[in-house]
C-alpha cells in the first residue's frame, strides 16, 4: 500500500508493479485493481531498502498488510530468507500466490485479517523460523489500525520481536504517535507528500 493509485496499463488492462532491486530487478508483476490497494512508489522503496542494507539478507520478514506485496517481493528479491504475506482480501491474496509462483519463490500467504493473524501467530511461527527480523506495516490510513497492531506486536509476552527486530511503517502526515509508548525508538524517518515513513526498533528494555 501507499499513497497514489497508479493508472492501469493501457496495453493489458491490468495494473503492474516493478521490482527495483536484487535478483528480480526490473521484473514486472500484475496486481489486483482493488479499492485502496496502491503499491509503495519506487522512490520510497529505494529509501527504505537503503535503510535496510546489511539487514535484509537472510532475514525473516512479515508483510502484515501486504496488498500488492511489493515490499515483500522487494525483500525476497534482495535476499530475505522468508516473507510471510498477510492479506485480508481473498482476491488480492490469491494474486500474491500467483505472483510467487511466477517468481518461483517460496513464501507463505495468509488470507486473514492482520489482527487475527497476530492472535494466531504462535501456531504458524514454527513453520518459518520464529521471531520476525523485519516487519512491514502499511495499513489503511485513518482507521486506527496502526496503534492496535503495534500494541500487539510490541507485547513482549507474545514473542513477535526481539531487540534486533526492525519495523518499517507508514502513516498519514496529519497523524502522530508516541513511539516510546510502544517501547520503540526511531532509527530513520522521511516524509513524502501526505505520508510519513519510519524505521523503528525496540528499545533496550526488550530482551
Amino acid at each position: 500500500m501507499s499513497r497514489r493509485k497508479p493508472p492501469k496499463n493501457k496495453n493489458s488492462g491490468t495494473n503492474t508493479l516493478r521490482i527495483i532491486g536484487g535478483e528480480w530487478r526490473s521484473r514486472k508483476l500484475p496486481f489486483v485493481d482493488a479499492q485502496g490497494l496502491r503499491p509503495t512508489p519506487d522512490r520510497i522503496r529505494e529509501t527504505l531498502f537503503n535503510w535496510l542494507q546489511g539487514h535484509i539478507h537472510g532475514a525473516n520478514c512479515l508483510d502484515l498488510f501486504a496488498g500488492s506485496g511489493v515490499l515483500g517481493f522487494e525483500a525476497l528479491s534482495r535476499g530475505a530468507a522468508q516473507v510471510v504475506f498477510v492479506e485480508k482480501n481473498k482476491v488480492v491474496a490469491n494474486q500474491l500466490k500467483e505472483n510467487l509462483a511466477l517468481l518461483k519463490a517460496d513464501a507463505e500467504v495468509y488470507q486473514t485479517d492482520a489482527l487475527e493473524y497476530l492472535s494466531t501467530f504462535k501456531k504458524t511461527m514454527q513453520k518459518w523460523g520464529g521471531v520476525h527480523n523485519i516487519i512491514f506495516l502499511d495499513p489503511p490510513y485513518r482507521q486506527e489500525l496502526l496503534e492496535k497492531v503495534l500494541k500487539r506486536i510490541c507485547d513482549q509476552e507474545q514473542g513477535f520481536i526481539d531487540k534486533n527486530t526492525l519495523i518499517y511503517l507508514e502513516h498519514a502526515a496529519e497523524e502522530s504517535f508516541d513511539w516510546d509508548a510502544f517501547g520503540l525508538k526511531v532509527l530513520k524517518q522521511a516524509s513524502a507528500g501526505q505520508v510519513q515513513s519510519f524505521l523503528l526498533s525496540p528499545d533496550e528494555k526488550i530482551a
